[in-house]
C-alpha cells in the first residue's frame, strides 16, 4: 500500500473491508481477524482511531509475533499479511477458504462497517445451505466494465459518500468491495453503477401502487422503478411525497410548517430496510410498496434470518456488501437500528405503533394518521365522540378550504421564484419561502410537475427548471 491509496482509506473511513484500531487488544482484534475472513477479507489499520485520526503505533517484532500468534489461533488459521506505512501498521486479512471461522470470543461476520458476532448455526446456515454464497458479493460474469459501468452513477456515488479521487476509479471500486483484484464486477457493484440493471436482474425492481380505500380492488396508480439501487430509493421518496398528505402544523403562536403525514424517517428507513436485506435470489418477486386510504405497507422477499425474539434488538444483512455502500451514502447507521428508528419517528408523531410481518416476506406497516390524529399532529384541539360525526365535515370542509389557499400562495410563490432564477434549489426556495421544510418544497415541486405546470431540464445538480403556464 502507498501513501496515496493510505491517505484515499483514511478519507474514506471504516467500511465492509477495512477497521481503524487505534492500539493493540488482542480480544477485539481476533474478532475483526473472524469478522473479515469470514466475509471478503479486508484490512485492519492499527494506530487509528474510529474517526480516522492517526495516533501512530509503535511497530515491534514483538507485536508482530502477536498478531500472526491471534491469527493461527483462530479456528481454522487465519491467514494474514503485515504492513508498516509510516507509522502505522496494516494487518491485511485474506477471506477464507474454510468459513466459518471463530476466535475464542465466538464467530464474527462483517456487516457494512461493523462486526456481527453470530451462533455457529447462523453462520452455518447462512454460508452453506444449500451451498448458497452471498448474492452480492458474488462476480458477476455478465457484466462487462468497459460496457456495463456507468461512469455518471459512480461520480454521483462519490459525491454523495464525499469520496476524494487521489487514486484511480479502479483502485476505489476495489477499496467499496465492489471489484476484485483481478477486475471481475460484483453483482453489488451491478446494482449500484450500472445503467441497465434489468439486462442482469428483472426482479431487482421496487413496484408501488396507489389504492383507492383500503384493500387492493381498485388502483388509482403504479409504477415500476427498475433502475439502480440509489436512483430506485430516490424515486420510490418521490413517490411518496407526490401520493401522501401534508399536515400544517402549529407551534406555539408561531407560523405554521408543513410535514408529511407520516414521518419522513420513517419512510427512509422502511425503503433502505427493503434494500438492504430483501433476497435477491428470489427471482420470482420484489419489493413492494402498497399506499391505502389508511396505511402504507413496504414488503420485500425474504424472511428473517435471525430468529424472531431478536427482531429489533440484533440484525444480520443477507446484503452485507449492499449495506456497506448505503452507509457510504449516509442512508442507514449501525446494523440493527433502523426498525428501532421507525418505531421512534412513529410514536414521536403521536402516530399507532407499526406493524411488522414475517414470513417468505417481510413486510412493514406505517399507518396513516386518522382525522383527529391529523388534527393533534396539527395542534388543533380534537372532538369529543359525541359530537366528532357533526363536526368532522365542518373539519374537513375548513381544512380543505385554508389548505387549498396555503397551497396555492406556496405553488405561486414557488413559480414565481423559478421564474426569477430558473436554476434555485430546494434549500434556497424552502429559506426565501420560510415556515416550509426542503420536504415540503419537493412536495409542491412534484404536484407541480404533475400538473403540468413545471418541468425540470437536466439533472439535479447542473440542471435547470422551466415554468410551463
Amino acid at each position: 500500500m502507498d501513501k496515496k491509496e493510505l491517505e484515499f482509506i483514511l478519507q474514506e473511513g471504516e467500511g465492509f473491508k477495512t477497521e481503524f484500531k487505534e492500539s493493540f487488544d488482542p480480544k477485539n482484534l481476533s474478532k475483526e481477524l473472524v469478522a473479515l475472513a469470514n466475509s471478503e477479507g479486508g484490512r485492519i489499520l492499527l494506530g487509528v482511531n474510529d474517526k480516522g485520526e492517526v495516533k501512530g503505533i509503535q511497530t515491534t517484532n514483538k507485536l508482530k509475533s502477536e498478531i500472526q500468534d491471534l491469527a493461527r489461533n483462530c479456528d481454522p488459521h487465519i491467514h494474514v499479511e503485515l504492513e508498516t506505512v509510516d507509522n502505522l501498521l496494516i494487518i491485511n486479512v485474506e477471506e477464507g477458504i474454510n468459513k466459518p471461522y471463530r476466535c475464542s470470543a465466538g464467530f464474527f461476520l462483517r456487516q457494512g462497517s461493523n462486526s456481527q458476532k453470530l451462533s455457529t448455526d447462523e453462520i452455518r446456515e447462512f454460508f452453506n445451505k444449500e451451498g448458497k454464497i452471498l448474492f452480492d458479493e458474488s462476480i458477476n460474469k455478465e457484466f462487462s466494465f468497459e460496457n456495463d459501468f456507468s461512469k455518471s452513477k459512480f461520480e454521483e456515488f462519490i459525491k454523495k459518500a464525499g469520496l476524494s479521487r487521489t487514486i484511480p476509479d479502479k483502485d476505489i471500486l476495489k477499496n467499496l468491495g465492489v471489484l476484485t483484484e483481478t477486475g471481475k464486477f460484483k453483482n453489488a457493484g451491478v446494482l449500484f453503477f450500472c445503467d441497465n440493471i434489468e439486462g442482469f436482474f428483472r426482479h431487482a425492481i421496487i413496484t408501488c401502487v396507489l389504492y383507492k380505500g383500503i384493500d387492493k380492488q381498485f388502483i388509482i396508480d403504479k409504477k415500476d422503478f427498475h433502475s439502480d439501487i440509489f436512483t430506485n430509493y430516490n424515486e420510490v421518496l418521490n413517490y411518496f411525497y407526490k401520493n401522501l398528505k401534508l399536515i400544517y402544523k402549529i407551534e406555539g403562536f408561531g407560523p405554521r410548517k408543513e410535514i408529511l403525514e407520516i414521518p419522513d424517517g420513517a419512510l427512509k428507513e422502511a425503503i433502505v430496510n427493503a434494500i438492504a436485506h430483501r433476497d435477491y435470489n428470489e427471482k420470482g418477486a420484489n419489493i413492494q410498496i402498497d399506499i391505502f386510504d389508511d396505511r402504507v405497507e413496504v414488503s420485500n422477499p425474504g424472511g428473517l434470518i435471525i430468529k424472531e425474539e431478536e427482531f429489533g434488538k440484533r440484525s444480520l444483512s443477507r446484503n452485507p456488501l449492499v449495506f456497506g455502500l448505503l452507509q457510504k451514502l449516509d442512508l442507514v447507521e449501525q446494523v440493527g437500528s433502523g426498525i428501532n428508528r421507525i418505531k421512534g419517528a412513529m410514536k414521536k408523531a403521536g402516530l399507532k405503533e407499526p406493524k411488522f410481518q414475517f414470513g417468505k416476506f417481510f413486510a412493514v406497516t406505517l399507518f396513516r394518521p386518522t382525522l383527529e390524529e391529523a388534527g393533534k399532529i396539527a395542534g388543533k384541539e380534537t372532538t369529543q365522540k359525541t359530537t366528532q360525526k357533526t363536526t368532522q365535515k365542518t373539519t374537513q370542509k375548513t381544512t380543505q378550504k385554508t389548505t387549498q389557499k396555503t397551497t396555492q400562495k406556496t405553488t405561486q410563490k414557488i413559480l414565481e421564484l423559478i421564474k426569477e432564477n430558473p436554476r434555485i434549489s430546494r434549500r434556497e426556495l424552502a429559506e426565501k419561502i420560510q415556515n416550509i421544510t426542503e420536504d415540503g418544497i419537493k412536495y409542491h415541486l412534484n404536484r407541480l410537475i404533475k400538473l403540468g405546470l413545471l418541468k425540470r431540464i437536466g439533472p439535479d445538480k447542473g440542471g435547470h427548471w422551466e415554468v410551463l403556464k
